[in-house]
């Protein structure tokens, strides 16, 4: 096997091991995937300031998110059906998190379950809400995650509306696969990828079938989902949320300074730069253009962290220089858990650390907090 050095390495192995729909499902954005092609160019743009003649040796990359230690600024983000890039593909990213000490978001969307997730994680894994219409099921999953321990509450923002990602379309995407014409061909080419996933009963969306009200098959949870995306979400509707969880509460997906500030004003612990991984608005910046200007306003007041685009240790620092105070990635640990498993979650976040160790150095860095906008040029 070809040596793993970066991140691509492990998105060529991904293509080969994954059936297309499900690799097109990691791989593309909404609409022309303008926005998602910017939010790995834009960090391109940006250039670091290299320093020499600094003493280097002993550098810390450690780093305290929402008053927790963690042995990097780094997170895995909420990715729906992980269960089906690997079997019980969640839960294998769990226990990775938790080994590295890092922290895990799991999303509504998962395939795994948040019970299954939490046996399996040392409650350092967060849980991500779809803002959904019924507000019954909304309390029953806010109690599961509560009753998981999970350390905090993201609440997406930037979806109350589904926009339309032509591949999966095309591809017939579901969980698990419809077995049409087009599906079964994908299929057969990946035999490793089929019988890996015969291992396994998870396959379909777990923290729904069963728990949302009159979903018992596949086709009840494509029509459930495809209602339940709240047109009418708006801040007050963060509120009510915020008080049933009574926790940590964190808003995702905002890109407008003055949503932040709405945020700062509802008393939430944090906020995820997000542009959905340009799987949304296709045409709005970058999240890394977006942070500088939001960090600025909002930074001293509460926990700013960016999603999107971070392809390498380098993009790190720069989004780190440029006021995150955590970074998560979700392509990335994707791309290592369909190419190797549990092995390829780990080979991601090594990776990422030992070039993030690296530049830091180069920059004549020895703290990874101590970045700003004095390491940019």
């Amino acid at each position: 096997m070809k040596k793993i050095l970066e991140i691509n390495d492990l998105k060529k192995l991904s293509k080969k091991k994954l059936p297309k729909m499900f690799y097109d499902y990691i791989d593309t954005g909404a609409y022309s995937g303008k926005t998602y092609e910017d939010n790995e160019n834009d960090f391109r743009k940006i250039k670091l300031k290299q320093r020499v003649g600094i003493n280097i040796k002993s550098r810390n990359l450690k780093t305290t998110i929402l008053g927790r230690s963690y042995d990097l600024p780094l997170g895995l983000a909420p990715v729906g059906m992980g269960g089906m890039m690997y079997p019980d593909g969640e839960v294998v990213v769990a226990k990775v998190a938790s080994q590295m000490n890092i922290p895990y978001v799991l999303s509504t969307m998962s395939i795994c379950s948040i019970e299954q997730v939490a046996l399996h994680s040392k409650n350092n894994f967060w849980f991500q809400l779809y803002v959904m219409k019924d507000k019954e099921f909304v309390k029953n999953i806010i109690k599961r995650a509560k009753a998981a321990k999970c350390q905090a509450l993201v609440i997406t923002m930037d979806l109350p509306i589904l926009a339309q990602r032509h591949n999966d379309i095309r591809n017939g995407l579901s969980a698990p696969p419809k077995l049409g014409i087009k599906q079964f061909l994908q299929l057969i080419q990946k035999p490793e990828w089929c019988f890996k996933m015969l291992r396994t009963k998870n396959r379909t969306f777990g923290n729904i079938l069963g728990h949302a009200k009159g979903v018992t098959n596949l086709a009840s949870i494509v029509s459930w989902t495809n209602e339940q995306f709240d047109q009418e979400l708006t801040w007050d509707y963060i509120k009510w949320l915020k008080k049933e969880w009574g926790g940590i509460t964190i808003l995702k997906g905002i890109m407008d300074v003055e949503d932040a500030q709405i945020a700062l004003s509802l008393g939430v612990e944090g906020i995820i730069v997000s542009n959905h991984g340009g799987r949304q608005l296709d045409g709005t910046q970058s999240s890394i253009l977006a942070l500088e200007k939001i960090t600025k306003i909002c930074g001293s007041k509460l926990e700013v962290y960016l999603d999107g685009g971070v392809r390498s240790g380098t993009d790190l620092v720069k989004a780190k220089a440029l006021g995150a105070k955590a970074i998560f990635v979700g392509r990335p640990y994707l791309y290592g858990l369909s190419a190797m498993g549990r092995e390829g979650v780990k080979a991601m976040v090594n990776i990422f650390q030992k070039e993030m160790d690296i530049t830091l150095a180069l920059c004549g860095e020895t703290n990874i907090n101590n970045l700003s906008t004095k390491n940019i040029v």
